[in-house]
């Protein structure tokens, strides 16, 4: 321990133990808990209590009867579970008596301070600390502390509770990991038998036991709970013996009607598939299929979900678990009248009124059903395990169906399906779950005619005025991904001819959708425009339908958007627009003197914009028309760079100056023609020189350097340090002899270190540039800026002095609050 804390210590144990004081807040209890944790790892922690007795004695001074602070006896309850999690220490506080006081019944637990769930808490954190070998075993079983883990399973405190029942599996997994009573840890060769269990480990298998088998759920519910953390978290064999001990009563909840506590029989199912069980417990495939016929599909859904994640599954559970997923689906596709030739998803279901019936008659019911499973199959398209065949087109059919049902264009085909209809129709929760869902389904290929339905369910969703705001960026996102699955071949720039044909569909949407008095939509509508025109800008029928609309034209009348978030979007667009040469020049016969380019524009957008959002797209935007060679660009970098650069150096919004510095070193590397590492050529390292001076990129990435925002600062960083690196060590464009002069600049570099404005540099010489990298300590600079803002005050000694300051402990002067 740092001296210096060693020093306030005695102090600050003494205001924790003394009542009258003001309680130091939660937060800092828990950084000084956070500090001894890591200074006992570091040594040892009984070498810690005998230099520092004061420590010692505040646990003493706990026990006595007193009006203390629950959060302080909590505090002291998790610091000496802290120091008894090496043996040694545990011996030493156990010869003063002091564990037994603390979690034995003589402790809080009999006190009142126990009503309080922060004591309580702390009591299951500092057993739980406690608990690292043989000797804490014993203690627990012979201070009773065990059958009061027992109860707080069932603490009010959900915390609490979740508490227990962790705290319950660690004593487990260190029981049957350990060598006691003479015998050899559980794990032993094999797997173990119950008979050889350790007796604390046989006392809480009994307990979980007897939950169960009771008739109250919530006792199940814990049992299930701490099974499912110890099969997820231990991986000892002794995992094995303890399935088969207990998988018994786990497969005789199913015979309950109705299942006690479903859910987490579910997530325990799942936690024993995914360990080492199912290797040498084959009858764990059988329970879960068990469940899977037992439970409805809304609480088997998870379960059929997992065990098609899980490898090395029976091929017959895995094929049951897809037909629950599905079959709600095909319950769908039943209530609605198919063209003939509709694949069909599940042998056997058409015309099956008992499949018709399996939906959930209420509304709530039917929409969770419906929306958790077309989450399941969302996530397990995509995954390399899904099962195969995969129905497709079925599928497809399936989720076209859905979208139909809620915007009552479906034709139902009985009274089940006038039902679901009335359930559906207009629920945006279903049709946000089916579009995500449909958007997934783009990875594969299906029949020419499903395909046309895709889209023309899509397009009704688009044109439609009823479709919200959240659910017509859903279709415009599914429309997007299924064009782009459209391209003829995959990966290639062309549509195909029927995709070309919606395409026309689309704009004409686009253009409705930009003139919406809703921001959201038309925020929307620039996006898609956006991701549209970077995917087919090159493409000939695209370019040719997009310039016969009105799009790019409110495209660019966006840039006035009332609102900040529009105009950013609208900003990308132009600025895509532009780069494939598809947004005119602007004509304004009331402004004939107004920005006439998109060049213009953007770089107004950049001066005048009140809101950072559209500012920092602009710089983004300038960044990649340079990066790209872009035509406004090209004409004249130097001066498009001095212009951007000037807006950006003065912004107000960090992240807009961090892109300025971003364009400034995507400019430094087309200079230098070279982005690796290594020196640059004298030849060109002096015109580039030349030419960052002229466009005055100095001044800003020096003044940026003590920017009072640290990503600005470590952005110019890494730009100096890239240019020094490309600089020879000695060599530089002056003659020898000469010596340039950085007076100025270092003067310069003084005030902005002082947080002073100063004067302009202006014009600078190369040679006083390269001067003045080559001594300046830049890497010091970057090392200090890579730490934390408040990494002095985040020094134990920092927050002893705080919480001593806080009671005027210490005089003005010695504190270090912050």
């Amino acid at each position: 321990m740092d001296p210096e804390c060693a020093r306030l210590l005695p102090a600050l144990c003494a205001i924790l133990a003394d009542p009258r004081q003001p309680v130091a807040d939660d937060t800092c209890l828990e950084k000084l808990l956070d500090w001894f944790k890591a200074v006992t790892e570091a040594g040892s922690s009984l070498l810690l209590l005998q230099e520092n007795p004061c420590l010692v004695e505040l646990l003493v001074h706990v026990l006595k009867p007193q009006d203390l602070s629950s959060r302080i006896l909590s505090f002291a309850l998790r610091l000496a579970g802290t120091f008894a999690a090496q043996e040694n220490c545990f011996q030493y506080l156990q010869q003063g008596e002091l564990l037994p006081g603390l979690f034995g019944e003589q402790g809080p637990l009999g006190a009142a301070a126990w009503a309080a769930p922060t004591v309580r808490s702390g009591w299951i954190q500092g057993l739980r600390s406690l608990a690292q070998h043989p000797s804490a075993l014993l203690f627990l079983a012979d201070s009773g502390a065990v059958d009061t883990i027992f109860s707080l399973q069932g603490d009010p405190s959900l915390f609490v509770a979740s508490a227990a029942g962790q705290l319950l599996v660690h004593v487990l997994d260190l029981a049957m990991s350990s060598p006691t009573e003479g015998r050899s840890p559980a794990e032993g060769h094999g797997r173990p038998q119950a008979r050889d269990w350790p007796a604390c480990a046989r006392r809480i298998v009994c307990h979980l036991e007897d939950c169960l088998c009771s008739e109250a759920a919530p006792r199940v519910m814990q049992a299930l709970h701490v099974l499912t953390t110890a099969f997820g978290h231990c991986h000892g064999l002794w995992t094995q013996g303890l399935w088969v001990q207990l998988s018994p009563l786990v497969a005789r909840l199913l015979e309950k009607d109705p299942v006690p506590a479903p859910h987490a029989l579910v997530e325990l199912l799942l936690s024993v598939a995914r360990s080492s069980v199912p290797s040498s417990d084959p009858g764990l495939w059988e329970t879960a299929a068990q469940t899977l016929s037992r439970l409805s599909p809304m609480q088997a859904g998870p379960l059929a979900a997992g065990i098609l994640k899980v490898q090395d599954c029976p091929q017959a559970l895995r094929t049951q678990a897809f037909g629950v997923l599905l079959r709600p689906l095909a319950c769908v596709l039943e209530a609605a009248a198919q063209a003939p030739g509709t694949p069909g998803l599940l042998e056997g279901a058409a015309g099956d009124p008992m499949a018709m019936d399996m939906l959930p008659p209420s509304k709530s019911a039917c929409v969770g059903l419906l929306c958790s499973t077309l989450a399941h199959l969302e996530l397990l398209q995509p995954l390399p395990q899904r099962p195969s065949p995969w129905p497709q087109a079925p599928l497809l059919a399936a989720a076209v169906t859905i979208l139909r049902f809620c915007n009552g264009s479906a034709a139902p085909s009985s009274e089940v399906g006038g039902r679901l209809c009335a359930m559906l129709v207009g629920c945006v929760r279903v049709q946000r779950a089916a579009l995500d869902f449909l958007g997934v389904l783009s990875q594969g290929l299906g029949p020419r005619e499903l395909v046309t339905q895709v889209f023309a369910v899509l397009l009704e969703y688009l044109v439609s005025p009823d479709s919200s705001p959240t659910v017509l960026k859903k279709a415009f996102q599914a429309t997007l991904r299924w064009l782009l699955s459209s391209a003829v071949p995959p990966g290639c720039c062309d549509l195909e001819p029927r995709a070309q044909l919606v395409l026309g569909e689309l704009l004409a949407v686009l253009q409705k959708r930009l003139c919406s008095p809703c921001w959201e939509v038309r925020d929307s509508g620039l996006e898609f425009l956006t991701q549209m025109t970077r995917r087919w800008g090159g493409q000939a029928g695209f370019r040719q339908a997009l310039l016969a609309s009105e799009v790019p034209k409110l495209a660019s009348q966006l840039l006035q958007d009332p609102e900040s978030y529009v105009r950013a979007s609208a900003v990308a667009a132009a600025g895509q627009l532009s780069s494939q040469g598809l947004l005119a020049a602007p004509s304004s016969p009331e402004h004939p003197a107004g920005p006439q380019t998109p060049l213009e524009e953007l770089l107004l957008v950049l001066t005048t914009d009140s809101e950072g959002f559209p500012r920092r797209a602009a710089m983004r935007v300038f960044t990649e028309w340079l990066r790209d060679g872009h035509v406004a660009v090209a004409e004249d970098r130097e001066r498009f760079v001095a212009r951007v650069l000037q807006a950006a150096s003065g912004d107000l919004d960090w992240e807009v100056r961090v892109q300025g510095l971003e364009l400034a070193l995507v400019f430094l590397q087309q200079l230098l023609g070279t982005r690796g590492p290594g020196e640059a050529p004298p030849g060109a390292l002096a015109q580039a020189l030349r030419a960052l001076c002229r466009v005055q990129l100095f001044e800003f990435a020096f003044r940026s350097l003590f920017d009072c925002d640290r990503p600005v600062a470590q952005k110019s960083c890494d730009l100096l340090l890239f240019l020094r690196a490309k600089a020879a060590p000695s060599g530089s464009p002056q003659e020898a002899g000469d010596s340039p002069d950085v007076a100025p600049v270092e003067a310069a570099l003084r005030r902005w270190r002082a947080g002073e404005q100063g004067q302009p540099l202006g014009e600078l010489a190369p040679e006083a540039v390269l001067a003045v990298l080559r001594s300046m300590d830049l890497e010091a600079l970057r090392d200090t800026l890579a730490e934390s803002s408040d990494h002095v005050e985040r020094s134990p000694q920092s927050l002893l002095q705080d919480m001593l300051a806080t009671v005027g402990v210490l005089g003005d002067n010695e504190a270090d609050c912050y």
